[in-house]
């Protein structure tokens, strides 16, 4: 399976994201950014790619008939939950919702907004969700016999960031995801622990605070807020902006996928797989824009409404033909 036109892609939201969007594009042959998108004032956005035009996001409808995909590039606190449904209206998407315990509601909102407008989508995707999710699956469908654990960072989560700025009196704001050591070191001795949440990470968040804000609620209301902080040891730090900027500014992230298990006459194994990135939102715009090429060839095929990595061969996120993935990837 080929695909016989450029792939003409629209960004929505110019953040990290978007911007990590955007250099992958430009690694992709097969992919031209055709628009991008903004809440902002577009005249004021300066982008990388020459020759492409910034619209005011309230515009998209106007472009429909000018994009292939769009790759929606905003957070998971409260960006998507709005944009996803409406951009599915429209458009084929991608997106990288992360809101873990309210993905299957995200999910069913969006595959009735693609299926009305005969329009395909892949939510959740990235890393994790997204690659992960896929080795958890693979993992426990190997060694059905055993136990399972992701671990994440060290690094920068781009959405705990993003909820954390969302907070009232919040300039700005950076967590970093910890892995509790003593916890992975029982998990690849074969121990197969029992962990809680809080067992396995810590959290920090460093935070800049408007002048006049209470310092006091923004540390309980980012400590206690669920999906994102509640679960884990967090602890809070305010810091200047320059001290941001100086400390704060590089977005590395990884982590580690493990099962541990047990073959039929009682052999243990341990399976790992592990990601260290040295920008977050770089490796983030590169997996969307895999799998807007995915959506693309599903919405070519007929296939409606809303998808997840589990749904998509390997084979559709490739440039390369099925002759020569079987020649020099099998």
């Amino acid at each position: 399976m080929t695909m016989t036109a450029e792939i003409r892609v629209g960004i929505v939201g110019y953040g990290n994201v978007g911007r990590g969007v955007e250099a992958a594009i430009a690694c992709n042959p097969d992919m031209k950014l055709a628009a991008v998108f903004t809440r902002r004032d577009p005249a004021a956005l300066k982008i990388k790619t020459p020759g492409v035009a910034v619209y005011p996001e309230g515009q998209a409808e106007r472009h429909v008939d000018e994009l292939d995909v769009v790759i929606l590039c905003g957070g998971s606190a409260t960006d998507l939950p709005d944009q996803g449904p409406r951009f599915a209206a429209l458009f084929n998407t991608v997106d990288s919702y992360d809101t873990h315990a309210k993905i299957p509601d995200y999910f069913r909102t969006l595959d009735k907004a693609a299926r009305y407008a005969n329009k395909t989508c892949v939510i959740s995707t990235g890393w994790d969700p997204g690659l992960f999710s896929l080795l958890r699956v693979i993992e426990e469908a190997v060694l059905p016999s055993g136990k399972g654990y992701t671990f994440w960072g060290p690094g920068v989560s781009q959405g705990h960031s993003d909820a954390a700025r969302r907070v009232q009196g919040v300039v700005d704001a950076r967590q970093y995801t910890i892995p509790i050591e003593g916890a992975m070191e029982k998990v690849r001795s074969g121990l197969a622990p029992e962990l809680t949440t809080r067992e396995k990470h810590l959290r920090d968040c460093y935070v800049v605070a408007a002048g006049d804000a209470d310092l006091e609620r923004i540390r309980t209301e980012i400590v206690t807020m669920p999906n994102y902080y509640a679960d884990y040891d967090t602890k809070v730090a305010f810091v200047s902006e320059a001290e941001m900027v100086g400390k704060h500014a590089e977005m590395p992230h990884g982590g580690f996928v493990i099962r541990s298990g047990n073959t039929g006459h009682g052999h243990r194994h341990i399976v790992e797989f592990s990601l260290k990135l040295d920008s977050n939102p770089e490796f983030t715009g590169n997996v969307l824009a895999a799998y807007a090429r995915a959506v693309c060839r599903l919405n070519r095929e007929g296939q409606r409404g809303a998808k997840t990595v589990f749904d998509i061969p390997a084979s559709y996120l490739s440039m390369k033909s099925p002759e020569a993935l079987l020649k020099d990837y099998l």
